[in-house]
């Protein structure tokens, strides 16, 4: 695998062979669920580039874990996160804003990748970064306003395999799927709207785990 210059001189791994292209109709599995469309690519981002990529980032990114109110009060997360995204791409959630940081150009690529390969439009990512299975994220759905109504959002997962739950709003349907190093996931239709989702503890999950989330937000008129 070869090697970019990014910004500030850094090295980047190469997205561009074509060892990893077309993907979106190789290996998929589809989950048909009540309110729900989910698709899921196993390793569609195969280990070596996931191991570089994961390094850089890992890297390469300025992390951060903010304080958000959780029943009226103000807690840090358990676990670290950078939102990235063009410019108006600010998002608020759980009574905090968050501005966009300047895409980095290795975010920016898989952004890009991401979206030819799932014919959408993307255009901010929130990384995730769980450094074991102590860190963790619980029970929410996509639902924020910026995000629009029935809104698409693909997960890249890099690292440590983690349980990834889901479970109906309203009724009694629960879905659990281990989420490997490389596996795209797509949440499609109404599935933020009726569906919860999170990322449980995991005492046995050892070392580290990178999920980037993809999101479109309309650019204001």
């Amino acid at each position: 695998m070869s090697t970019a210059v990014g910004e500030k001189g850094a090295i980047l791994p190469d997205l561009s062979d074509s060892d990893n292209q077309s993907r979106s109709a190789v290996g998929c599995q589809r989950f048909v669920l009540p309110d729900a469309e989910l698709w899921l690519w196993p390793r569609w981002l195969d280990t070596k580039r996931s191991a570089a990529v994961m390094q850089t980032l890992q890297q390469q990114l300025q992390w951060q874990q903010p304080e958000l109110r959780l029943f009226g009060n103000m807690v840090s997360i358990p676990r670290q996160q950078v939102w990235m995204g063009d410019t108006h791409c600010s998002y608020r959630y759980s009574g905090v804003t968050f501005m966009p940081q300047p895409w980095h150009p290795l975010v920016q690529k898989l952004t890009a990748w991401v979206n030819q390969q799932l014919n959408r439009q993307f255009n901010c990512v929130l990384l995730n970064l769980y450094q074991d299975g102590s860190d963790h994220m619980g029970w929410h759905s996509d639902d924020e306003p910026e995000l629009g109504f029935c809104p698409d959002v693909a997960s890249l997962s890099l690292g440590q395999a983690r349980r990834f739950d889901l479970k109906h709003k309203h009724q009694q349907y629960q879905l659990s799927l281990p989420l490997q190093d490389g596996d795209l996931l797509l949440m499609q239709g109404p599935c933020q709207q009726h569906w919860l989702h999170r990322v449980p503890k995991q005492a046995q999950a050892s070392s580290a785990r990178l999920n980037l989330t993809f999101r479109y937000i309309e650019k204001p008129l």
